[in-house]
């Protein structure tokens, strides 16, 4: 079952094999993925989906994540997926996700910031009415949510760079926003279960571009800042 609730979108799934790790249960990735596809769902449905905006030569565009993950669903386990604007204010727009379980518990959940951009100017636009009313809104979600700036290391140490490949790229042409995820996972040393990420989108990377990581662990935390070649980011993902 899939489609809008009132302001809300949610679609129903099983945990498949493509999408677990190594103890049997969903990557973060993959998760994170169902994220990006539900808030992708909830545009199609109400008529502003990508075809649309493309004619329009505009697109939402993802500036921010804090994704929180209490449990990860295991192979073939029934899980609900949904989300819902919670603001419009000026060129930004909030987004709320969540994951369900068959009981009805919620496992993970997320906050997100998303800018207008006018894609022939090259820069952000204020949305008109017919862009967000459509999607009303709802209260926030219930969950601990954390400043909008990641804040740096004092020092980080920098990793092998590595060049954005085909597979990184999305229908924008830019890299995914979920690869900037994959690309941060792969620099932790040892095998841990992220319990939860923040991203500050900076900049998009394009096919042919280096990524240049610099890494640091602090306390709770493992902080990756993915830069061009002259260390400007273009995206911080922090890893607790």
């Amino acid at each position: 079952m899939a489609g809008v609730k009132k302001n809300r979108f949610e679609f129903e799934a099983r945990v498949r094999y493509s999408e677990i790790d190594h103890r049997g249960t969903m990557t973060l990735p993959a998760l994170i993925n169902y994220f990006q596809d539900c808030s992708t769902f909830h545009s199609e449905a109400i008529g502003l989906g990508m075809n649309r905006l493309k004619q329009e030569r505009k697109a939402w565009v993802l500036s921010y994540w804090q994704i929180i993950v209490k449990r990860y669903p295991g192979l073939c386990e029934k899980i609900t997926t949904g989300t819902f604007a919670t603001e419009f204010k000026g060129l930004y727009g909030n987004r709320n996700f969540y994951m369900k379980d068959e009981a009805g518990e919620q496992i993970a959940c997320a906050n997100s910031i998303w800018v207008f951009m006018d894609l022939e100017k090259g820069r952000p636009a204020r949305p008109t009415p017919e862009h967000i009313e459509p999607y009303g809104t709802e209260a926030p979600l219930d969950m601990p949510y954390e400043g909008r700036k990641i804040e740096l290391p004092a020092e980080s140490g920098e990793r092998e760079p590595f060049p954005v490949r085909k597979y990184h790229i999305d229908t924008n042409e830019h890299v995914n926003n979920c690869q900037y995820v994959q690309m941060a996972l792969e620099m932790l040393p040892g095998d841990v279960q992220i319990r939860q990420v923040r991203v500050d989108y900076k900049k998009s990377a394009v096919l042919g571009d280096m990524v240049c990581p610099r890494l640091a662990e602090e306390n709770d935390r493992t902080v990756v800042e993915l830069c061009d070649r002259d260390g400007k980011p273009y995206a911080v993902v922090e890893l607790k």
